[in-house]
């Protein structure tokens, strides 16, 4: 971690965690994984509370993603391609993004923001599209709590070894992210079929 980014947190806290993914996710080239991993290895040391630190890092990531969305809703495409360069959207990451979104649709969203330079430009692109705000929300938040949940974890689990883990991560993040990903879908469909036919079952006994 860079020392003005370990000062900047040092002195804010939990609002300077709030503000760091803010800006973060809205498209300042920011190192937002290494980040939330070292975070996650500062609630080892008593430094940081684990609960607050993912709540406050959620809580970013949910409002920077969400004022992503609605710049792009408001203000469309001719926006993007002007003033991109300012949020720093270069043509080539819209070029891609545009790409993986045509393809993939909402369920970037959810996986974008383990690519870096792609979810900092889902949202625009789920705004321009005029993508309803509830199925926005659906994936956008759900893939920012398994993205906070993942770095802060792996830097909580890790502890002093969190450097070296994240070097490892950043270099299959993508192929991790997917698979963390379908994972939990999975898990949410076994247990939504297996809860719901045993609570069928328990309401014909009755």
């Amino acid at each position: 971690m860079d020392q003005t980014w370990i000062e900047f947190l040092q002195q804010y806290g939990y609002i300077g965690i709030f503000l760091f993914l803010v800006v973060g996710i809205a498209g300042l080239p920011l190192p937002d994984e290494i980040m939330m991993t070292f975070l996650g290895y500062l609630t080892t040391t008593g430094k940081l509370d684990l609960l607050y630190t993912y709540l406050s890092s959620l809580l970013g990531s949910a409002a920077g993603i969400t004022i992503s969305f609605v710049i792009g809703s408001k203000f469309g495409y001719p926006f993007i391609k002007r003033y991109g360069s300012r949020f720093f959207i270069t043509r080539r990451r819209l070029k891609v993004s545009q790409l993986l979104f045509r393809r993939y649709g909402n369920w970037l969203l959810l996986v974008g923001y383990f690519i870096p330079g792609v979810r900092h430009v889902t949202a625009y692109l789920a705004g321009i599209t005029k993508t309803s705000f509830l199925r926005f929300a659906i994936f956008a938040y759900s893939g920012a709590v398994i993205w906070c949940a993942t770095f802060i974890g792996l830097g909580h689990f890790l502890g002093s070894k969190w450097e070296t883990a994240f070097a490892l991560f950043h270099h299959y993040g993508i192929m991790i992210g997917v698979i963390v990903v379908v994972a939990i879908i999975v898990w949410l469909i076994v247990k939504m079929f297996f809860f719901g036919r045993k609570r069928v079952s328990d309401q014909k006994d009755l």
